[in-house]
């Protein structure tokens, strides 16, 4: 969390956001290819790390994008849904798994969400630095 807080002040929010969740989606290909005990550690440990830091960059995105007097609730709201969506996944992955009794259908299912996180996060960095471009002095509207 300290290492995503630090790129989030060198490169802002929504990039760090794109960081961390690329390389979430890195570590949860690896449960694809590995099966021991030691590489579920090791890959969810990966995962965690990961993960860890995509969270906090909740906050700065809804600080970067809306008035302060908004923030606290957005971020509420924000926060919920992530912890809903991890929630959810967790027992949908279980769903997977009990009906096809193998964890690479349940962890592709992850990838694919990710894979749509990811999506979401760069139409964010798009519409972000089209707004920017429009509020830079001498653009023509």
């Amino acid at each position: 969390r300290i290492g995503s807080g630090y790129l989030a002040d060198k490169i802002g929010g929504i990039r760090t956001l794109l960081v961390g969740s690329l390389a979430q989606g890195f570590a949860l290909v690896f449960y694809l290819f590995f099966d021991s005990l030691t590489s579920l550690y090791l890959i969810s440990a990966m995962f965690g790390l990961f993960q860890g830091g995509i969270v906090p960059s909740y906050a700065i995105i809804v600080r970067e994008a809306m008035p302060a007097s908004e923030a606290a609730t957005r971020v509420g709201i924000v926060i919920f849904a992530s912890v809903f969506g991890m929630s959810f996944g967790g027992w949908v992955s279980g769903v997977i798994f009990d009906a096809t009794g193998s964890y690479a259908a349940a962890f592709a299912n992850g990838v694919a969400w990710n894979a749509l996180n990811v999506g979401i996060v760069l139409t964010l960095l798009i519409r972000s630095r089209m707004n920017a471009v429009k509020t830079e002095p001498g653009f023509a509207t």
